[in-house]
């Protein structure tokens, strides 16, 4: 099969390893897609495992890549890191006038629903293309990978985790949108990406998943106490159902934190460890 092009757009030496930006035509998305990825030290000798890190709502590949400091645990620990966008952009892409949906805002579901349906297949791209293209153009392991995110790309973590069978081995999350079905950062944009479908907006609802199958492997959650959205959030729901699921998973509400880069970067440490226990030997 022919390889598809993909262009460098930058290339920085970070802790022994590579920061770098590619963009590449996405055929998920039907549009030019930017991503990030950080190779460790680790990789000039052979393949590594790999850390998905979904951002949340605004934010591109660049946010979590330049503000949650995981390049230095990264090469600590021998694991990639990849960093991709938020939503497809550009001329001739859907938007929405408010900041929580359309571009910047794709929630991580493949819509259904004009005019969204065109561009917006976020989940494909996330889940089968993206990870397809690193795989065949970086020393990425297949078989090891895990999943992480904030806010908005925190419900991605959760939900793409509980979706894909044995896709990964952990899964974590800084103050995740836990209740989508329940929140107004959810009820709109789902009935609007997904239309009227109560059994699409459940596989889009990191709680009732929860409830309803779990995840095959260990969990982590943060939450910060001094959340500014904590009722859009709804951590509470998620919590219970852990608990209620008897969940292999450990939930945190950390005091004093709120919802930004400095409480990602607080326990950016921890979750590297969490995942670098499930990916490595």
């Amino acid at each position: 099969m022919e390889r598809r092009a993909m262009e460098t757009l930058s290339e920085n030496r970070s802790f022994g390893g590579c920061q770098g930006v590619y963009r590449h035509t996405s055929e998920a998305t039907g549009t030019e897609m930017t991503f990030g990825l950080y190779q460790p030290p680790q990789a000039e000798f052979g393949k590594v495992p790999v850390l998905w890190f979904l951002s949340g709502l605004t934010c591109t590949h660049e946010n979590a890549m330049t503000k949650a400091g995981a390049q230095a645990f990264a090469a600590r620990h021998g694991i990639a890191v990849v960093f991709p966008d938020t939503s497809p952009r550009g001329e001739g892409v859907a938007d929405d006038e408010s900041f929580d949906m359309g571009q910047g805002a794709g929630f991580y579901v493949d819509a259904t629903e004009g005019p969204w349906a065109e561009h917006f297949q976020m989940r494909t791209y996330v889940a089968e293309e993206l990870p397809r293209l690193v795989v065949d153009r970086f020393p990425i392991e297949k078989n090891r990978q895990s999943i992480t995110g904030h806010s908005m790309g925190g419900h991605g973590a959760l939900t793409l985790a509980m979706t894909l069978e044995d896709r990964f081995a952990s899964v974590s999350a800084f103050a995740p949108m836990a209740h989508t079905t329940q929140s107004e950062w959810g009820q709109r944009q789902l009935a609007a990406y997904l239309g009227d479908d109560p059994a699409a907006h459940a596989k889009a609802d990191a709680t009732l998943l929860m409830r309803d199958v779990g995840f095959n492997g260990p969990v982590l959650v943060d939450q910060g106490t001094q959340d500014q959205f904590l009722d859009k959030l709804k951590p509470e729901a998620l919590a219970e159902a852990i608990a209620s699921k008897r969940q292999q998973g450990t939930f945190r509400m950390q005091p004093g934190y709120d919802h930004s880069y400095f409480f990602v970067s607080s326990f950016i440490a921890d979750h590297m460890a969490f995942h670098a226990e499930a990916l490595l030997p």
